[in-house]
């Protein structure tokens, strides 16, 4: 199993062990930098995200809000 130093988190954990439903680039940026707990934690919030947004996934703007605010959840970016 392999382990990563989790940008949320900051420890060092459980790599995710399968690819997550995202475009490749994100996917592999949250496969480099993201524990399985972390991730865990992020698919548990996922749904109250869309719900509290209200995002339509009909509106191609939709994907792209839950991919910034899973950046935010996951600290992929860097600090401003």
């Amino acid at each position: 199993m392999s382990r990563v130093v989790c940008s949320r988190c900051g420890r060092e954990a459980a790599a995710i062990e399968k690819a997550p439903p995202l475009p490749q680039a994100l996917a592999a940026e949250v496969l480099a930098k993201v524990c399985a707990d972390c991730w865990r934690e992020w698919e548990n919030n996922e749904v109250m995200v869309i719900n509290e947004l209200r995002l339509n996934f009909m509106d191609p703007g939709a994907a792209d809000t839950l991919h910034r605010k899973l950046r935010e959840f996951l600290a992929l970016d860097p600090a401003s």
